[in-house]
């Protein structure tokens, strides 16, 4: 019997639309990975989007010095998001990309190792272990990005926390900057431009593409011509500079940016939680384990 939690389950495993996942469970008897299989060979399986695997908890922090020279950008998780809106917790995210931006750590190791910057007395890792002691959950420091620039370097946090931008650029000002990276927090570009773009992905996507139109049924040769024409929409999707401008879809960033004067070095787009599991935990039983000791 085809129940709606074993719907629900597919339909998170696969990102399939919930009649394609009845469907192919009624004519599987159930059987989970008989279903998934049968989504792909009908082509209807989707790419889980990575917000729906996104669940730790924390917060993303950035830092720009007034001379807007340099800035940094990082995630700090913790197991409840409760613990994120502490205001200690907040504070102590605060002095960490303030630390980083001013003190150059090469990576979190080292981070953990340089004194803090707020205690001289204490190492960042004894810091963190009395955080951890004080307000009584597990932390910990997961990354950052730091630039710097002989232009500008602009930040923007997105939600209290859940999505931190950081932006280099020459040319333009804080506004367009600005832009910018409310731009990248939207529209989630993986690569600056087209030529930052790896061959290998560049390659694939055409196979699929070319691959796609044969299946409407057109000739090899009119496919590679679709090809052509529809390999723009996959840079317009990946590529900040091609991607239209989330305040005027009518004109592109680059056409922006253009009008402005400025040109954008590297950027860097980091959501709280990306890419990690949370525990998840039958509140009722938590609560029976804490009443029986």
């Amino acid at each position: 019997m085809v129940t709606a939690n074993l719907v629900k389950e597919l339909r998170e495993k696969t990102g399939a639309g919930m009649m394609d996942c009845k469907k192919v469970l009624t004519e599987t008897d159930g059987d989970m990975e008989k279903a998934a299989e049968l989504l792909r060979e009908r082509g209807i399986t989707k790419a889980a989007k990575k917000s729906s695997r996104i669940a730790a908890e924390g917060l993303v922090t950035a830092y720009v010095s007034d001379d807007k020279k340099v800035g940094a950008v990082l995630e700090i998780n913790s197991e409840t998001d409760f613990v994120a809106k502490n205001e200690e917790f907040k504070t102590f995210a605060n002095n960490l990309v303030e630390q980083v931006a001013k003190n150059n750590p090469k990576d979190v190791e080292e981070l953990l190792s340089q004194k803090y910057i707020a205690d001289n007395t204490k190492a960042v890792s004894e810091v963190l272990t009395d955080k951890i002691a004080t307000i009584g959950e597990n932390m910990s420091i997961r990354r950052f990005v730091r630039f710097t620039s002989n232009g500008l370097v602009e930040k923007y946090i997105h939600g209290e926390g859940k999505i931190g931008v950081l932006v280099s650029m020459e040319g333009g000002n804080s506004e367009v900057a600005k832009d910018i990276c409310m731009q990248i927090a939207a529209a989630r570009p993986e690569y600056l431009d087209r030529n930052a773009v790896p061959q290998e992905r560049v390659a694939k996507e055409m196979e699929i593409l070319k691959a796609q139109a044969m299946n409407e049924g057109k000739p090899a040769e009119i496919a590679e011509k679709m090809v052509q024409g529809r390999i723009g929409k996959f840079y317009g999707e990946i590529c900040l500079v091609d991607q239209p401008f989330v305040k005027d879809p009518n004109i592109k960033v680059s056409d922006l940016l253009s009008s402005k004067g400025a040109k954008v070095i590297e950027f860097a787009r980091i959501e709280k939680g990306e890419g990690l599991e949370k525990r998840e935990e039958n509140f009722a039983e938590e609560v029976a384990k804490q009443i029986n000791g």
